[in-house]
């Protein structure tokens, strides 16, 4: 079955404290080289039956209204995956 996956992360101007904490551990670890770290969320949506140009709309809808909070968040992609393949 295919899974359509929605990527959302924090807009660019605001600050993500998580994201932040993250770069500070590396930092702390040793790691260097990296000057951010931003952190977002995926949802995976198993689709019953084919990806429609319908379902892919539904899912840009439920993107917007459910799967993140426009206020501070975008929705930066969606896309299509073969669930055999993962």
């Amino acid at each position: 079955m295919p899974v359509i996956v929605v990527e959302v992360m924090p807009k660019a101007e605001l600050l993500d404290p998580q994201g932040k904490a993250v770069a500070g551990a590396l930092t702390r670890l040793g790691k260097t080289g990296y000057s951010s770290v931003r952190i977002g969320k995926r949802f995976e949506v198993t689709v019953d039956g084919p990806v429609t140009d319908a379902v892919l709309a539904e899912v840009t809808e439920l993107a917007a209204d459910m799967f993140s909070n426009s206020v501070i968040e975008d929705v930066v992609s969606i896309s299509v995956e073969d669930a055999a393949a993962s």
